[in-house]
């Protein structure tokens, strides 16, 4: 038989202690509180939760449906301007067209006009990643050790500014707003600035120092799809320009669906607009550039208010529902079992 007892340590042999400190954290000792789960504590849990839930998702489901919204799809109404741009040649030639709508009740209020695209996937993790955050924050890079080819360089080795599938699929229609006010033709106001986040405009985007920006992107060229270089993309605000620009930001920030829609402006509240968007009769007018038969998308704009929720999005309201209405249930359940157990019990007791 084997002599096991060679492993043990031999007399005056020191041996190490694999054992914790006697402390009270390493020893478990520290006070410490355990529920005493009853019937009373889970049922009322799951009835108050339901209740706020419930409460809450009501809220939030009856502020989404007060918000006005108007949405209009231009992407059939102008249409001789999709087919002038399917074709790449074309890119120089501009292309206009007018879609007339009416109010029937007056908008009041802050109103935000949006542009929405539908089956534009930008949540393909190859154009994710196509962008260099380094060359948005106005640095130098080579942006050869970055992911935005095959949109860094062109063939001549110029690089472009900014570089990436994300930016060079950048929306460019140019909508503008008109009141038709009796025989009068009015231009609605809209502020292109202040619409993007405080953090994007001021942490995560900035142009290289120089004394103009020109040149600043000295040596760089504009992406193959834009028609105008990225300093020049507002010609009446130059501190709206480079990598700054409101309309710029807001399209890097990519969606996670496929439908999904972005601010473009915000009306201005002077003059005939002061209250918002009165009753009567509107036009939009579009320089089309962005096209979307190719993929089979659409194109929306979108007129909306918003409220302390948000916009016109009931999800967050139905989920609280949901949630409440199950937490409910289940609480109804719980109580039913319980009812029957303690039948049951009292009967075994009484024989």
């Amino acid at each position: 038989m084997e002599n096991r007892t060679s492993f043990l340590p031999q007399e005056g042999e020191a041996h190490p202690s694999r054992c914790p400190d006697n402390s009270a954290f390493k020893q478990q000792r520290l006070p410490a509180w355990k529920p005493q789960l009853t019937i009373v504590t889970v049922l009322s849990s799951f009835f108050l939760t339901g209740a706020f839930c419930l409460t809450v998702g009501v809220c939030l489901v009856l502020s989404a449906n007060s918000v006005r919204e108007i949405q209009i799809d231009y992407s059939d109404k102008c249409s001789h301007c999709s087919k002038l741009r399917e074709n790449s040649s074309n890119w120089n030639k501009e292309c206009h067209c007018s879609i007339n709508f009416t109010l029937k009740d007056d908008i009041l209020g802050d109103v935000f006009m949006y542009y929405g695209l539908q089956n534009f996937y930008q949540n393909h993790r190859r154009y994710a990643i196509s962008r260099s955050d380094a060359q948005l924050l106005g640095r130098n890079v080579n942006i050869h050790k970055s992911y935005c080819a095959p949109f860094s360089t062109y063939r001549n080795g110029t690089p472009m500014a900014p570089c990436g599938a994300i930016a060079n699929s950048m929306f460019n229609d140019t909508i503008d707003l008109f009141y038709n006010r009796n025989s009068s033709v009015i231009q609605v106001p809209l502020l292109k600035t202040g619409n993007s986040w405080w953090t994007d405009k001021n942490v995560k985007f900035r142009n290289p120092e120089s004394y103009n920006l020109s040149a600043a992107f000295a040596g760089t060229a504009r992406p193959p799809y834009w028609q105008k270089p990225v300093y020049l993309l507002d010609e009446e605000d130059e501190r709206n320009n480079g990598y700054v620009n409101d309309d710029f930001i807001i399209w890097m920030r990519v969606s996670a669906f496929a439908t999904f829609r972005n601010l473009y402006r915000r009306v201005r509240r002077i003059r005939h607009f002061v209250d918002g968007l009165p009753a009567g009769n509107y036009t939009f007018r579009i320089s089309y550039n962005f096209p979307v038969t190719k993929f089979k998308g659409k194109k929306h704009v979108i007129l909306s208010t918003v409220v302390w929720s948000g916009g016109s999005n009931p999800f967050l309201g139905i989920a609280y529902v949901v949630s409440g209405t199950a937490a409910i249930l289940t609480g109804f359940v719980i109580t039913a079992i319980h009812l029957k157990l303690r039948k049951k019990k009292t009967y075994f007791q009484k024989q």
